[in-house]
């Protein structure tokens, strides 16, 4: 937006006044992971480990079988933007296990 000259005609016309930063607003934030979060989904992960699907979509990412996982997480999640968030969480998991298995000697 142009800036006021503080004249009464013209394209600049108008007080010239100075622009407040506006506070951010919450929804803009909402979502955000924080730190207490995160750390508390992890340790819930930790001890109670994978739901039954996802231990399927993990099956199905293990054997090669990528876009099926899609399907069946879009059928579980119900919408085709929640199936690829958890099949790239799904495929990150199972890529930490089996770099953790190679880590210990195994495979």
């Amino acid at each position: 937006m142009v800036k006021a000259t503080g004249l009464r005609v013209g394209l600049k016309k108008g007080y010239p006044t100075q622009k407040l930063a506006k506070p951010m607003k919450i929804s803009n934030r909402k979502g955000t992971l924080n730190k207490r979060t995160k750390f508390v989904r992890e340790v819930v992960r930790e001890v109670v480990g994978f739901a039954p699907y996802e231990r399927r979509l993990i099956e199905l990412l293990r054997v090669g079988h990528d876009k099926r996982a899609l399907k069946y997480a879009k059928s579980r999640l119900g919408t085709h933007v929640r199936g690829l968030r958890k099949r790239d969480e799904m495929s990150a998991a199972l890529r930490a296990i089996q770099q953790a298995a190679r880590a210990r000697g195994g495979k």
